[in-house]
């Protein structure tokens, strides 16, 4: 346990429930590759009654993958106990067997079954849900010392046939845990833990390739440095992470390549599109199987769905937050970079630079609560949001890319600045804060204060344009 990074609430939780004396019934969900199967193990491996991982849909021929899940639970059977005999024929006989060698195993120290990528089970016409809930309902919720834990990256599975379900197993979760990827301040602590040097400058961008995923923190090597690292898992002949984006959605959703038409989509704007540009562009037909495709984006937390600044629900945009899949579609998707060493080479060029700045934007709208608390306004009701207005041949368009609303009637703008060393504000760049600044207030109410803020790694330069800057926010303030 003591080897955990972060997770303490999620450790808390789960211990508590494991230390009680009545049948628990646990779902633990979230992205592919967040931890879930490490954190489990990690706390009951000495402790389970039964251990079992569904086939992932890549590893099983279509035909017979009722038969392959089947004699794999069955495999797992005999390992923990189980007597050899034939396979089960169905899920009903497979959670029968589970029960009769749970009650072989019987005594009061509590009895904890982990059932892992649950989703994955649940094959065409297999009726595990029927089974799972058959196992829980008439046996499993009588059993004081059962504690059922059941994963799945399949987040949209989970929620709408565990959480939210209607049916037979309605109410019956006594606890549920999302787990999200790590924060900046928990990678940090993660690369400490595995002796990997790295300054908060280079874990940022590390994490704006990456994000707080630990499976592919895992892979960064002691006694590198970024540049090498990221060429290890991006470019270099035999890269780690070179065929992620394809297996990350195979093994995710059924029929994946509309999914990463969407993904690919977002990727090439920052702010996102409404949900007919969305179908237009992809040539996806927009009704209920579209609908369920961005919820189940959204439920694993690939994508994420706002409302501009002025606008209405109408307009309501979805934008690609996946730290991963951002840097795929960037620098990995077109086959376009051929040389190995690519980002050690290139450390300063033009394309790393402008990538890197709105990058880091994306790191910041990932940690608004630390960013509200280094503003001392970490427990005040606020919305966060881009704004955009579009500009004519007169005037300049404006486009801003976190405005902080308030309850306390204040509005703060924010600028991200992702920079190697103090940001200086020059005359040029002042008068477009200047006009930034004034469109946001002529378009406000006259109750509202706006408040520049600049988010900044190392700080600012203070000149004779600094005096603009309300609120400094450096990059200490996000690994809070």
């Amino acid at each position: 346990m003591s080897d955990i990074i972060g997770r303490s609430t999620e450790i808390e939780e789960l211990m508590r429930l494991y230390r009680g004396n009545r049948p628990e019934f646990v779902a633990v969900y979230g992205r592919r590759r967040v931890g879930k199967t490490y954190l489990i193990k990690e706390l009951f491996m000495d402790k389970m009654a039964f251990y079992h991982t569904g086939m992932s849909p890549m590893d099983t021929e279509n035909a017979n993958i009722l038969q392959d899940q089947l004699k794999s639970f069955y495999n797992s059977l005999v390992s923990y106990g189980w007597e050899p005999s034939e396979p089960p024929k169905s899920w009903l006989e497979a959670f029968y067997m589970l029960m009769k060698l749970l009650e072989s195993k019987a005594d009061k120290k509590r009895q904890v079954v982990f059932i892992d990528e649950l989703p994955w089970m649940d094959t065409p016409r297999s009726r595990f849900l029927s089974a799972l809930e058959y196992f829980w309902n008439s046996w499993g919720s009588g059993r004081d010392n059962l504690m059922l834990i059941v994963c799945g990256s399949a987040t949209s599975w989970m929620e709408n046939n565990l959480i939210n379900n209607y049916g037979g197993l309605y109410g019956r979760l006594t606890y549920e845990i999302k787990l999200y990827p790590f924060t900046l301040g928990e990678c940090e602590a993660y690369f400490k833990a595995n002796d990997l040097r790295l300054n908060r400058y280079d874990i940022i961008q590390a994490y704006m390739a990456v994000g707080g995923i630990p499976y592919y923190l895992g892979f960064f090597r002691k006694g590198l440095s970024l540049g090498q690292n990221l060429d290890l898992l991006f470019f270099a002949k035999n890269a780690k992470l070179k065929n992620e984006f394809n297996r990350l959605f195979a093994s995710l959703f059924t029929k994946p390549t509309d999914y990463k038409k969407i993904v690919s989509l977002l990727a090439t704007k920052h702010s996102g599109f409404t949900r007919d540009e969305i179908a237009s562009a992809t040539g996806i037909q927009k009704g209920g199987g579209f609908s369920k495709m961005l919820a189940a984006l959204e439920a694993s937390d690939f994508i994420t769905r706002y409302v501009p600044f002025g606008c209405s629900k109408r307009e309501e945009h979805y934008k690609l937050v996946d730290n991963f899949c951002l840097f795929h579609s960037k620098f990995v998707a077109n086959g376009d970079i051929t040389d190995p060493e690519f980002w050690e080479k290139n450390q300063n060029a033009q394309r790393l630079s402008a990538w890197k700045g709105i990058a880091f934007e994306e790191v910041c709208l990932s940690h608004i609560q630390q960013i509200k608390n280094a503003l001392g306004i970490g427990s005040v009701t606020s919305s966060e949001s881009a704004w955009s207005l579009r500009g004519d041949d007169e005037t300049e368009g404006t486009q801003i890319d976190l405005l902080i609303d308030r309850a306390d009637r204040v509005v703060n703008l924010c600028e991200m600045k992702f920079y190697k060393d103090e940001f200086t504000i020059d005359k040029a760049y002042d008068a477009k804060l200047r006009h930034r600044t004034q469109t946001l207030i002529d378009r406000l109410p006259r109750n509202r204060n706006v408040h520049l803020t600049l988010i900044t790694t190392y700080g600012l330069t203070y000149n004779e344009y600094f005096g603009q800057i309300q609120q400094l926010v450096t990059m200490d303030a996000l690994f809070g």
